[in-house]
């Protein structure tokens, strides 16, 4: 088997990748280790940057987006029993967010992929990225009961971090940059609608709280937990419970909808960057290269720029034979990676408290989060972070 990309993993980053590269002519192929089952109901991101919701109304998959996804025009900060709104659109210049979940960006990318797209082969389990620094680039992959091999010109690995891709790059060329956070998230679902109509971040002397959703009935919520917690050790009761204490604020008017719920989960927090982002005819893409942790809503934001990226200097070699942004593309994108990494952080660290925090950190987190609902220089930087950086 031939083609021009060979595109392993279909996570939003490789299927937007391959639409991309369609709605531009050049071929592709992509291999998901997984069934469609499994990557249509994995439960992921459900933040969408302005750039990130452009680029899928651009690439022709945002109709259900629009009719389905919910916009929001800013976030509430909680702490300290205050409330502050950041709005978005009056500090950026009119950005927005979209809420709308991985698994609807996966379905609406899968189908179009079907529908008029190159292959896309599920259960095709990369074996190995072979002669990346060659002109002709192979990945060894095994499907339906035997192993094969896919020929290409480029490649590109939106297959994650346990992926083959970024283990195809020689050890002596990486450097990696990691942060592990001592805490993790408790993340629920609940057949329950909104408490409030846009996302709360909320700082508490208990740990922070994240009041999100994924639609007008479907609740979507978390709470900081110590890392390595199982989350069946949490009751709903006890959820609830924690999640009304921290959310506390001196406003009767405030109240928590509780109701029943349909999932439990921990997600780890570590920060990851792995460099260089690219290797002969190889590129990484997506969680391959790097990790944020949730706090910011960066991860499939990080992964869009970067498949963007890859497509527009793909697109301008074979139309000006200019190979200036393919050989750039690695520190293109980690500029954008290493932005993101820095407000990700920011945002963690001033929300989070830490196992072994001092009055002196309470009093610190406290005086950042007083700067950004006090100074517009500050909760611009805020604004402009979330509603993302130019890709």
């Amino acid at each position: 088997m031939r083609t021009t990309v060979g595109i392993i993993g279909a996570g939003p980053a490789g299927l937007l990748l391959a639409r991309l590269l369609h709605n531009a002519g050049i071929g592709s192929v992509v291999l998901e280790g997984r069934d469609r089952a499994y990557v249509e109901q994995r439960q992921r991101a459900g933040i969408l940057e302005q750039g990130t919701v452009d680029v899928l109304r651009e690439a022709g998959v945002g109709a259900r987006m629009d009719r389905e996804g919910l916009p929001h025009d800013g976030i509430e900060l909680r702490f300290d029993r205050r409330r502050h709104r950041v709005d978005f659109p009056a500090l950026t210049g009119g950005k927005q967010v979209m809420v709308y979940a991985q698994t609807e960006v996966c379905k609406d990318l899968i189908a179009a992929q079907l529908a008029d797209g190159g292959p896309l082969l599920f259960e095709a389990e990369a074996l190995a990225v072979e002669g990346a620094d060659t002109d002709s680039p192979r990945v060894r992959f095994r499907h339906e009961g035997r192993e094969q091999t896919l020929e290409c010109d480029y490649v590109v690995g939106c297959d994650g971090f346990w992926g083959v891709a970024r283990k195809a790059v020689p050890e002596e060329l990486v450097r990696t940059y990691e942060r592990t956070y001592p805490y993790a998230w408790l993340g629920i679902l609940a057949d329950v609608a909104p408490s409030h109509d846009e996302l709360i971040y909320n700082r508490s002397d208990r740990g922070f709280a994240l009041m999100s959703m994924r639609s007008p009935h479907v609740t979507r919520a978390y709470l900081q937990v110590p890392a390595g917690t199982d989350a069946e050790s949490w009751s709903d009761d006890e959820i609830w419970a924690e999640l009304d204490r921290r959310l506390e604020v001196d406003d009767p008017a405030w109240r928590l909808e509780r109701g029943p719920i349909t999932s439990k989960s921990v997600t780890p927090m570590r920060s990851y960057v792995h460099e260089p982002m690219r290797h002969g005819r190889l590129f990484l893409a997506g969680d391959a290269a790097h990790i944020v942790p949730p706090t910011g809503a960066k991860g499939l934001n990080l992964a869009v720029g970067d498949v963007v990226t890859f497509a527009r200097a793909l697109v301008t070699y074979k139309e000006k034979g200019d190979t200036e942004a393919l050989d750039a593309y690695s520190e293109t994108c980690l500029r954008r990676v290493w932005q993101a990494e820095r407000f990700s952080y920011a945002m963690t660290t001033m929300l989070h408290r830490a196992p072994d925090a001092t009055p002196f950190d309470d009093k610190i987190q406290l005086a950042q989060l007083d700067r950004v609902t006090t100074s517009r220089a500050a909760e611009t930087d805020l604004a402009e972070a979330y509603t993302g950086f130019p890709v």
